[in-house]
């Protein structure tokens, strides 16, 4: 179908969350889409909150054995079928216009992978008064500084990217899809809100110390890039100082 959007979810442990995260995508006004559920072999019941919910367009699968977030996205990847590729992690969530307006953003300017800007939210659900931005326009070598965009409003043309597939690590691997990306087109800001991105779940990145952050660049670099070890250095240094440049200019806290 010349217009689906094939949204991409692996999903591990979030049982709490991922039927609301699902309903996000139901509630959307652009309705051509399928959700691609790649389910890691969760311990609680996600298999039992997604089977409560009664719409086609769902497909759910599971991994045969514990395996990661890049090999759920990988599988996923696989398996779509949409002109349109997006990305939502099972724990967060969108805004009902997020497709409608991406869509339209990208035909418009003729641009095959963009993203927009998304606001933080606490484990409950409640506003942070945090708002994620970033630049107009990220060339290949501007992706390769930091990962500006935020996973769940990365959206792609894929017949003009084709498939991506990413080496297996465990962290990162959405930067890691970024880089590949952008290696065949510029990514691209819709400068609005569409998206709310849940920070402080236990297990999320976004509850790791510095040391691990350092050392997961290091890897994505090192081994999904396949560079050497000095420029898997140096580009991991480079990803700390634009760290620090996108906090001060991209990262608007107290919006209200």
């Amino acid at each position: 179908m010349s217009d689906l959007v094939s949204i991409i979810m692996p999903s591990y442990n979030t049982s709490q969350y991922i039927a609301e995260t699902i309903q996000s995508v139901i509630d959307q006004s652009y309705q051509n889409w399928e959700l691609i559920i790649v389910d890691d072999c969760s311990t609680d019941n996600t298999d039992y909150v997604v089977s409560k919910i009664n719409d086609q367009r769902i497909i759910f699968l599971k991994n045969k054995k514990n395996s990661g977030a890049a090999v759920s996205r990988n599988r996923a990847l696989r398996e779509a079928k949409g002109k349109w590729i997006a990305f939502l992690d099972s724990d967060d969530l969108w805004k009902s216009d997020k497709l409608e307006k991406q869509i339209q953003f990208m035909k418009k300017n003729n641009y095959s992978f963009s993203y927009t800007n998304y606001e933080e939210i606490d484990v409950h659900g409640n506003d942070t008064n945090v708002k994620v931005t970033g630049p107009k326009r990220i060339t290949k070598t501007g992706m390769f500084n930091y990962c500006w965009p935020g996973c769940l409003t990365v959206m792609y043309d894929a017949s003009k990217i084709g498939l991506i597939q990413i080496y297996d690590i465990k962290k990162n691997n959405d930067y890691a899809m970024w880089l590949q990306v952008c290696k065949k087109a510029n990514c691209y800001l819709l400068d609005e809100v569409l998206a709310e991105y849940r920070r402080g779940r236990e297990g999320s990145i976004s509850t790791h110390s510095y040391k691990e952050l350092i050392k997961w660049h290091y890897k994505l670099f090192r081994y999904a890039e396949k560079e050497n070890r000095l420029c898997s250095l140096m580009n991991t240094s480079r990803n700390m100082l634009f760290g620090l440049y996108k906090k001060k200019h991209y990262v608007i806290e107290n919006r209200k």
